[in-house]
């Protein structure tokens, strides 16, 4: 959208009280050269531990290596058991029926409110928290968190505040990367136009992708206490800071010619048939989109870091916008193994053994760019650390899902028809603002 290896407390803790001999010496009779050519025993043997999660295929793959390494330093046995994309029918009679997986990765912050309203979660041991103070800003414990109590650890990242580019489209229109909104729109953009390729395949099929591209463009001209406020209903939708980014998004809804089929075509075009027309038939030169655009680069034919290349969001205000996406794992069971791997998760050192993973991105500080596998990846998280307290997560995933995330209704549906007729922003703020009044009372 969100960075050293140190050993976590509660872990060495243990080893140390196991490995702990009371006393100045050897107890009495003990041989001291057995003892040292002894095993040291592991804090967690014999203790089972279940984690639920979405991931399946490769991303399961990968992170059953970060369990596999939480397994060999602690003696536990973790078992892995995949949710689906719904995470909810999952768990919900888990719960009800008292048996709920240890700990479970929520695809979205906002079911950790609905969770603990449930009474479901289990508040994180101070070994836990210490790690989040020590890794994270303050803004992500807060993510995990409800009621002024944490539950949660932001695990893993998907970075949201960038375009994708097709560099040939470029070479051949002298069209040059932007770095400011402006630059997009009158430089970037209408050079590309002018030479006769469409620089947008804008995905307006799927509504989230304009929640993404709204967000982007909110955050950096209406700043990070404004986006706080926004994404809480804590001011509306008619105010004036969201006609300034609805401007700028009618700036490209506005030219038929920006974008690939005009905006009847952006509205029959899904994710990721847009990465399709951009790599693929090379119809369009620009995506934006977020870092797991590069799976659909690849079954374009193209090459990630050759044909296929990214610009940081163009910052649109004062603010350099880094917007992410993102899994909190949390407590479900009281127990020490449950905290014993979330502190691992929470972990530079657990952080670290992902990293070396394809397609990861962690929100933790102290996770250094040089784990990852690849210069983009290097690059992607670095502008997470560099941005700082800056980042957000995306403000669409933070509201109740009948605003914020469903199809054909709330937010994705005003966008969509914002998209079809850009000149009425005072329409589409007013229909945004009934929605999300209405989604906030429920």
């Amino acid at each position: 959208m969100t960075m050293r290896v140190r050993t976590t407390a509660v872990v060495a803790g243990l080893m140390l009280a196991a490995a702990a001999c009371g006393g100045g010496g050897e107890p009495a009779g003990t041989d001291p050269s057995a003892s040292a050519s002894a095993p040291a025993a592991k804090p967690l043997e014999g203790t089972t531990i279940e984690i639920a999660a979405k991931w399946t295929g490769d991303e399961q793959a990968n992170f059953e290596k970060v369990l596999a390494a939480f397994q060999e330093k602690t003696g536990a046995k973790v078992t892995y058991a995949s949710t689906g994309e719904d995470t909810g029918a999952y768990l919900g009679p888990r719960i009800q029926g008292g048996n709920p997986p240890d700990v479970a990765v929520l695809p979205q912050p906002g079911l950790v409110q609905q969770y603990a309203d449930q009474k479901a979660l289990k508040p994180l041991s101070s070994e836990v928290q210490a790690q989040i103070d020590q890794n994270y800003t303050p803004y992500w414990k807060e993510l995990g968190s409800a009621g002024g109590q944490v539950y949660g650890v932001l695990v893993k990242a998907a970075h949201k505040s960038l375009i994708w580019y097709r560099a040939p489209a470029f070479e051949d229109a002298g069209a040059q990367p932007a770095t400011t909104w402006d630059e997009l729109v009158s430089k970037t953009a209408q050079t590309l136009a002018d030479s006769g390729t469409a620089p947008f395949a804008l995905c307006g099929a799927s509504g989230w992708t304009l929640t993404d591209l709204f967000e982007n463009i909110y955050l950096s001209t209406a700043g990070p206490e404004n986006y706080d406020k926004l994404a809480k209903h804590e001011i509306p939708w008619t105010d004036p800071s969201v006609a300034t980014a609805l401007e700028k998004m009618g700036q490209i809804f506005g030219k038929k010619e920006f974008m690939l089929g005009g905006s009847s075509g952006a509205l029959q075009t899904d994710f990721p048939t847009c990465v399709t027309q951009v790599y693929g038939q090379k119809k369009a030169a620009m995506v934006i989109e977020a870092d797991f655009v590069a799976a659909s680069v690849g079954q374009s034919g193209a090459k990630v870091g050759e044909d296929a290349k990214i610009m940081p969001f163009p910052k649109a205000g004062d603010t350099e916008p880094v917007v992410l996406g993102g899994d909190v794992a949390v407590a479900l069971k009281d127990s020490k193994g449950a905290m014993a791997l979330l502190e691992y998760m929470a972990s530079a050192e657990g952080g670290s053994v992902w990293a070396k993973q394809p397609g990861y991105l962690s929100p933790n500080r102290n996770v250094s760019p040089d784990n990852y596998p690849d210069p983009l990846t290097k690059q992607l998280a670095q502008t997470i650390i560099s941005a700082g307290e800056a980042v957000r997560y995306d403000m669409s995933d933070l509201a109740p899902s009948a605003f914020g995330g469903t199809d054909g209704k709330g937010e994705w549906k005003q966008l969509q028809d914002f998209l079809r007729k850009p000149t009425d922003i005072k329409g589409a703020q007013e229909k945004l603002e009934a929605d999300a009044a209405k989604a906030w009372e429920k």
